[in-house]
């Protein structure tokens, strides 16, 4: 097959067809190296999405912490909430921290 016999090919004609070869090389363009290109357009609605998720967990964090300070607001809630996590106590008492075995790490485990 010479390069004339390729040259009268249907598909030829519309390939070389100065339109189809513009629309072609601005299609690549737009795709790969635009600074819009689609490539950044997909990655950037990625990150979108990312933080929108990020979002809605801070905003249910948010809730939460609304109710815990809505809840400390009681002096006894504070009282409660100082002892447990802090171990806080009143003048002449004492604290006993129990630890059960199930949530104690035993040397075996590791």
């Amino acid at each position: 097959m010479g390069w004339k016999e390729i040259r009268k090919k249907k598909w030829f004609s519309i390939l070389t067809n100065i339109y189809v070869l513009v629309l072609t090389v601005f299609v690549i363009w737009m795709t790969f190296f635009d600074t819009n290109s689609l490539l950044i357009h997909l990655e950037l609605r990625r990150e979108v999405k990312k933080l929108e998720k990020q979002k809605e967990f801070l905003k249910e964090e948010i809730a939460k912490d609304k109710k815990v300070i809505e809840k400390l607001s009681d002096p006894e809630e504070l009282e409660k909430f100082a002892r447990e996590q802090y171990y806080l106590k009143k003048k002449n008492e004492e604290i006993y921290i129990i630890e059960y075995e199930d949530s104690l790490k035993n040397e075996e485990d590791e």
